[in-house]
């Protein structure tokens, strides 16, 4: 059997990229690191694939664009760095990738994007995108032109997109009540918090909050207040109730904006006694559950979230392969500070 540049790689402990630009002389590899790939290549009698290298040539070319909306997040930032791990390993099949990262959430911004990346001669896309009709009609126009888009993080499901890969965020909304009311036997006043208004996912973590706990008589819910992913405002949200609500027992943050939260419960001294919800488990979180601050998170598996489609995209356009789902739901992980990872 032939040996392969992927068994190369896992003997190595490396990844098949590093193995790439070892063997053919791509780019910077360690010195030692590059000896030692090439004296295993040697010793299992590697050799290179002529029919995979003119597939390699055959791909090169072919273009796939990648758009993250509010790339200033710490949650984006590790979809960002999935969507780099596959960007790499896409560039030793011979495809170019680029990335674009957009501050905040804008429609227009993100069309810009888009409009630059078809002329860049991208064959496929992938947009952490939101419902708007505008981004609607952009995206049924790709369509209709032959160019695949795959949403994910955010879904735009009145489109004619390929697939979604994300959480199902409702049914996360619907996980968090489910242990909010487990923390809260005694029931409680429970303050909502949620990010953009335009951001699919954060409304459907609201509602499927509100909607299971709707008719608990134990547990009450304040009105939800938006803080647009800002910290600052989530500090104000959070200081002003619990100052007109010395009661407060839980507050439930669907978006970015936890460490503003956390920081108003210390600042009004209810630590220890105002639990606090919120999503992902980034290295700010991760933070905040080992000090006690978050009672726990919901994670979503970021990181998967940025390499899976790009890699659907090449299997759809270069193989023929259509996503097994229309909706690809990555896994919802309930995290607290003993199954968060010891880095602080």
């Amino acid at each position: 059997m032939a040996v392969t540049s992927q068994q190369i790689a896992e003997l190595a402990g490396v990844s098949r990229g590093t193995v790439d630009r070892a063997l053919h002389n791509r780019g910077r590899v360690n010195p030692e690191v590059a000896d030692r790939i090439r004296k295993i290549a040697e010793e299992l009698g590697y050799r290179p694939n002529s029919i995979g290298q003119a597939l390699v040539r055959a791909r090169q070319g072919l273009r796939l664009g990648a758009i993250l909306q509010s790339a200033e997040t710490p949650t984006m930032q590790d979809v960002a760095a999935g969507a780099r791990q596959a960007a790499e390993e896409l560039r030793v099949s011979g495809l170019e990738v680029d990335i674009r990262e957009v501050q905040g959430r804008d429609t227009a911004k993100v069309l810009r994007q888009i409009d630059e990346l078809m002329e860049w001669g991208a064959a496929g896309l992938a947009v952490a995108s939101n419902n708007t009709p505008d981004l609607v009609r952009r995206i049924d126009r790709l369509h209709e032109q032959g160019v695949p888009v795959v949403t994910f993080n955010t879904d735009a499901p009145d489109s004619r997109r390929l697939c979604f890969v994300g959480m199902d965020s409702y049914r996360a909304g619907q996980t968090a009540a489910g242990l909010v009311r487990q923390m809260l036997p005694g029931g409680g006043l429970v303050l909502p918090i949620a990010g953009h208004v335009n951001n699919g996912a954060h409304y459907s973590r609201l509602q499927g909050f509100l909607d299971t706990l709707k008719g608990e008589g134990d547990i009450q819910l304040l009105p939800f207040q938006p803080c647009f992913d800002r910290d600052d405002y989530a500090h104000e949200i959070a200081q002003h109730t619990l100052r007109e609500y010395p009661s407060l027992a839980c507050v439930y943050i669907t978006s970015n904006g936890q460490r503003g939260v956390c920081r108003a419960v210390e600042d009004e001294r209810r630590k220890g006694r105002v639990r606090v919800v919120a999503y992902d488990l980034n290295a700010p979180n991760r933070r905040l559950l080992q000090s006690g601050d978050l009672s726990f998170v919901l994670d979503q598996v970021a990181l998967e979230q940025g390499r899976q489609p790009l890699q659907i995209l090449y299997n759809y356009l270069l193989n023929g392969k259509a996503p097994e789902k229309e909706l690809l739901y990555t896994d919802i992980l309930i995290r607290t500070k003993y199954n968060s990872g010891d880095e602080i």
